[in-house]
C-alpha cells in the first residue's frame, strides 16, 4: 500500500487532478448557485459574501500550494508537485474574483474611489500588492515560459510567494476588526510551512557557510 502512495499510475494521477480541478471550483459553482437559484446561501449581503469567500479562498488555496513541497518532502510522494502549478493558477484565479468583487460591488468600477482606497487603507494595499506580484507567477506557469526565461530566473521569481503568502495574511488579517481566530490560525499554518522550508534550507549548507542550490 505504501509503495503505491509512492508511485501511483500516471492514470491514477491524472484522475486524481481531475478531481483536485472539480473540487477546486466547488466555492466558484456555490457562488453562482447561490446568484441565480439560491440567493439563501449568500446570507444577508450577497456582496460582501462574494467577495470575503473569493478572499478567503484564495488565501487557503495559496497556502495550499506552499504545502505541496512539505507533504512531498515528509511523505516522499513526489508525485504531488505535479498539484502545485494547478493549485497556484486556482489561487491566482480566486485572488481575481475577490479584487473583482471589490471593485465592482464596493466602487462600481470608480477608478477615482478604488485607487484612493488602495492607497490609503493599508489593508487594501497589501492585498492589490500581494495580487500584482502573483500576475508574474500566473504568466510564467507554463512549461513554455519556463523554457522562455530559463530554470533558474523561473526559480527565483517564482520564490515572491514567499512574500506574497505572509502578504495576503497581513491583508486579511488588517481587515478583520475584531475576532482575529481566524487570521491567527493562517498566520501559524504559514509560520509552518515557511519554518521547515528555512529548516531544511540551513540544514543543506555546508559546514563552511556556503549555502547549496536548494529547491524550495
Amino acid at each position: 500500500m505504501l509503495s503505491y502512495w509512492r508511485n501511483p499510475s500516471q492514470g491514477h494521477i491524472r484522475h486524481a487532478k481531475v478531481l483536485v480541478f472539480a473540487l477546486a471550483l466547488l466555492p466558484l459553482l456555490r457562488l453562482v448557485l447561490g446568484a441565480v437559484a439560491f440567493p439563501e446561501w449568500l446570507g444577508v449581503n450577497p456582496a460582501e459574501f462574494i467577495t470575503r469567500s473569493t478572499g478567503d479562498w484564495a488565501l487557503r488555496i495559496l497556502l495550499l500550494t506552499l504545502a505541496v513541497t512539505p507533504l512531498r518532502r515528509l511523505s516522499g510522494w513526489n508525485w504531488l508537485l505535479r498539484f502545485r502549478r494547478m493549485l497556484g493558477l486556482f489561487a491566482f484565479f480566486y485572488a481575481i474574483v475577490h479584487f473583482s468583487s471589490f471593485i465592482s460591488f464596493d466602487h462600481v468600477f470608480d477608478v477615482d474611489a478604488i485607487i484612493k482606497d488602495i492607497v490609503k487603507r493599508p489593508f487594501i494595499t497589501v492585498g492589490f500588492v500581494s495580487l500584482v506580484l502573483m500576475l508574474p507567477l500566473a504568466l510564467t506557469s507554463t512549461n513554455a515560459m519556463v523554457k522562455r526565461v530559463g530554470a533558474k530566473r523561473w526559480l527565483a521569481l517564482h520564490r515572491l510567494i514567499y512574500l506574497i503568502a505572509p502578504l495576503a495574511v497581513l491583508h486579511f488579517w488588517w481587515m478583520v476588526k475584531r475576532d482575529i481566530t481566524e487570521p491567527v490560525i493562517y498566520a501559524l499554518i504559514l509560520a509552518v510551512l515557511l519554518g521547515l522550508r528555512l529548516a531544511w534550507y540551513v540544514r543543506a549548507r555546508p559546514r563552511h557557510g556556503e549555502a547549496k542550490p536548494v529547491r524550495l
